[in-house]
């Protein structure tokens, strides 16, 4: 799958095991960080926190994306099936609730072989897969049998909003159907999981969409929603993040921050307001989803990470296992 590329809805062609796909990666498997991770829903982080591992590369090109280190600029470190298995083993050890393949949609027939792997290698927890859902019906059937959460975005249904901020003017329809297909192939599982006395609900099967509300696109959220109900409520969970945040994106290139900067003009490019939040809180009150997460405002950009930094988050929300700098960390 990798000779002649077609795993993501891009069709690029491109060789990779000589030359870099759209994604901006070959056929080798690079991660940046692995950490126990507390900043995603309590239903993933329950007790222990969760497994995230974050893959290099994307098949988006977000212009706002907090992650572009490691989705757009390459970096990382290449893993073989063995560090990659130690690494999840690892976090399993420590007690982490599931592993969480963040990014990983530009290298799903590797993961999906790595992650066999580790689980014959005793990798016995939940694997979730975190991803923009950008990706087609047919790569994700090889996921199948391996993941069983999925935790797509659901970024926006406007067609020229996508082409604008994600070079990806299909990204809706695309999405819709591979959330469809996560959907059917992931039932939704909640248990309550008991820890020195304290009792939390935990996630092993199913589907938890999210949604980024970009400031000054109501309209756009409104829209997003109103898909969900009538497609994904009582059948999986809903997750509306409020956490937009400015990135102070640095690059030696002045004409890539120039282009990001100009594609960021299509809306507001700030925080959440007050007024915004409150609207949000009516959409949620009046759609009544059966199951979703309302992330509370928080005025804040101290917590966007930097993976530079071994620890690339605060040590309130993650605790760094391994990183591409260092490999394990003590």
């Amino acid at each position: 799958m990798y000779s002649n590329c077609t795993q993501c809805p891009r069709n690029c062609g491109v060789n990779r095991k000589n030359f870099s796909g759209y994604c901006g990666e070959n056929d080798l498997l690079k991660i940046a960080v692995a950490c126990l991770h507390f900043g995603e829903e309590p239903l993933l982080t329950v007790h222990g926190g969760s497994g995230t591992i974050f893959i290099t590369g994307c098949t988006l090109r977000c212009a706002f994306c907090q992650n572009y280190q490691i989705s757009q600029q390459g970096m990382g470190k290449t893993v073989s099936k063995d560090e990659f298995t130690q690494i999840c083993l690892k976090l399993q050890e420590i007690g982490a609730e599931n592993i969480n393949i963040v990014t990983g949609s530009h290298h799903i027939p590797v993961i999906a072989e790595y992650l066999h792997h580790a689980k014959t290698c005793g990798l016995n927890i939940p694997i979730a897969w975190n991803s923009s859902a950008y990706e087609t019906v047919e790569s994700l059937e090889l996921l199948k049998d391996v993941c069983d959460i999925y935790l797509p975005d659901l970024k926006t249904l406007n067609p020229m909003m996508s082409k604008e901020l994600f070079d990806a003017e299909n990204y809706p329809s695309v999405a819709k159907k591979a959330i469809r297909w996560m959907i059917q192939n992931a039932p939704l599982k909640i248990s309550e999981k008991k820890l020195n006395g304290h009792s939390r609900e935990k996630i092993s099967s199913g589907v938890i969409i999210r949604h980024l509300f970009l400031p000054g696109r109501m309209e756009d959220t409104q829209l997003t929603l109103q898909w969900l109900k009538n497609h994904a409520d009582g059948k999986s969970c809903i997750s509306l993040m409020s956490q937009y945040t400015p990135v102070p994106f640095v690059d030696s290139d002045k004409d890539k921050v120039k282009d990001r900067n100009k594609k960021l003009e299509c809306f507001q490019n700030r925080l959440v307001n007050n007024s915004e939040d409150e609207f949000l809180k009516g959409l949620v009150e009046a759609y009544d989803f059966e199951y979703l997460f309302y992330q509370d405002l928080c005025p804040d950009t101290e917590w966007l990470p930097d993976f530079n930094r071994t620890q690339p988050f605060s040590n309130a929300l993650a605790k760094p296992v391994w990183h591409w700098k260092t490999g394990f960390v003590n």
